[in-house]
C-alpha cells in the first residue's frame, strides 16, 4: 500500500512546478537539483559551482521548494542529541517506504524514501540545510554502494590520499588546511565513504567545505583574511586554550583561497591518521601502528549513517568493528599522540606522501 506521502510528494510537484534546474557531478554520481525558487538556485550554483555540470541525466533526484510546510499528520520522534550536546535540534517520523526529518529550530522539512527526495520550507534562509540534504543523499547511495562511512576529513597529493580522524576537538579540519598549505588538495572536511574496490582502498567525501574556528584561522596564514581585522585583534588576545573553546564557525572557500582544481571529492586511500593529542606542553609522537589490535581507536572513525540514511526494505548497513577492521587491512594507520602540532604532523605526512615513503 502507498503512503499518503506519495500522494503529498506529488501535488507539492504539480503545484509548485519546480522547474528550475540545477546539475551536480559528484565523481562518478550525477544530482539533478529542482527547484521554484531561482535565488536558491543561484545560492546552491555558487556553493557547488566545483560540482556544476551540463549533464542532462542524473543518479539522485531532489526537489526543494521555498513555500509553507503542509500540515504533517504524525506523530514526531524526537531526536536525541549526541554525545555533548544538548540542543534538540530534529524530530522524525516513518510512513512505509518514506522518511520525514523535521528541523525543530527552522521548521524545514525533509522527505525521503530512496527514489524521491524533497526539501520544503524557508529554503533560501536555510540554504545550508539544502545542501547538507543534498550532500546526505549522496552518502546515502554510496552506503547503498556496500561503502562505510568514516567520520575523517580528507587530502590527497595525486593519487595518495590521506584521510584524518579523530576524537572530538582533536583538529582533523585543522590538520586538513594545514596540509593545503602544503600543496594538497582538499577531498572532505567530515565525512568520507569508504572501501575496497577492484582498484584498492577508495574514499569519497562530500561537497561540502570546511567551517572552522577562530583557533584554527589565527594560526593559518592562508586563513587569516577570512575575519576581519578587529575580529583577529580580539581573538589574539586570547590566551590559547580560550580561544579554542570559541564556538563562531567560518566556512573556508577552497577555491578562492588555495586556486582552482583544489578540492577533488575522490581519491585512493593510503593512509589513516588518527588525532589522539592533547593540547599539553610535550612533544608530539607519530607511530604507524597495527589498528586490527587497537579497537580502542575504533570510535575516533566509526559513524553511524544516522537519520537521514533510510531503507526500503528496513536492512541495516554493518557498521561493526569487524567490518572496519575488514576494510583497513592494507590502509597504513599512523597514531598521533603526546602534544598538539600541527606544523610538524602536516610536514611529516606531506614529505610521506610527496616523496614516496
Amino acid at each position: 500500500m502507498k503512503s499518503k506521502l506519495n500522494q503529498l510528494y506529488q501535488s507539492l510537484e504539480a503545484e509548485h512546478k519546480p522547474k528550475i534546474s540545477l546539475s551536480l557531478h559528484f565523481y562518478d554520481t550525477k544530482i539533478r537539483v529542482r527547484t521554484n525558487s531561482e535565488n536558491l538556485n543561484t545560492t546552491l550554483k555558487g556553493y557547488f559551482k566545483r560540482f556544476v555540470s551540463g549533464s542532462n541525466d542524473f543518479d539522485i533526484d531532489i526537489i526543494a521548494l521555498e513555500t509553507e510546510v503542509p500540515p504533517l499528520d504524525y506523530e514526531f520522534t524526537v531526536k536525541q542529541p549526541d554525545p555533548g550536546k544538548t540542543k534538540i535540534k530534529e524530530s522524525y517520523a516513518d510512513d512505509n517506504q518514506w522518511r520525514i526529518v523535521k528541523k525543530v529550530l527552522t521548521g524545514m522539512v525533509f522527505m525521503f524514501d530512496g527514489s524521491n527526495n524533497l526539501a520544503i520550507g524557508p529554503c533560501i534562509e536555510n540554504a545550508n540545510q539544502v545542501v547538507n540534504f543534498i550532500n546526505n543523499r549522496f552518502i546515502e547511495h554510496k552506503l547503498k554502494k556496500d561503502f562505510l562511512l568514516f567520520h575523517s576529513a580528507a587530502v590527497s597529493l595525486g593519487s595518495r590520499g590521506i584521510a584524518i580522524s579523530g576524537f572530538s576537538g582533536m583538529g582533523k579540519s585543522t590538520l586538513a588546511l594545514e596540509m593545503m598549505g602544503r600543496g594538497m588538495t582538499f577531498v572532505s572536511n567530515d565525512r568520507l565513504m569508504v572501501n575496497n574496490t577492484s582498484d584498492g582502498l577508495f574514499m569519497y567525501g562530500v561537497a561540502k567545505y570546511p567551517r572552522i574556528n577562530p583557533g584554527t584561522i589565527v594560526n593559518n596564514a592562508d586563513l587569516i583574511h577570512i575575519i576581519s581585522e578587529s575580529e583577529r585583534a580580539a581573538f589574539e588576545q586570547m590566551k590559547p586554550d580560550e580561544l579554542w573553546q570559541v564556538e563562531q564557525k567560518y566556512d573556508v572557500f577552497i577555491d578562492d583561497i588555495y586556486g582552482d582544481e583544489k578540492f577533488t571529492i575522490s581519491s585512493p586511500m593510503e593512509i589513516l591518521i588518527v588525532l589522539n593529542w592533547k593540547r599539553i606542553e610535550k612533544p608530539l609522537n607519530i607511530d604507524e601502528i597495527d589498528i586490527s589490535e587497537r579497537m580502542d581507536l575504533y570510535p575516533a572513525f566509526m559513524k553511524t549513517p544516522g537519520l537521514f540514511f533510510h531503507t526500503n526494505d528496513g536492512k541495516v548497513p554493518d557498521i561493526s568493528n569487524e567490518r572496519y577492521k575488514a576494510v583497513l587491512q592494507n590502509c597504513r594507520v599512523f597514531e598521533l599522540t603526546g602534544g598538539v602540532n600541527f606544523n610538524r604532523a602536516a610536514n611529516y605526512f606531506v614529505d610521506l606522501v610527496r616523496n614516496g615513503g
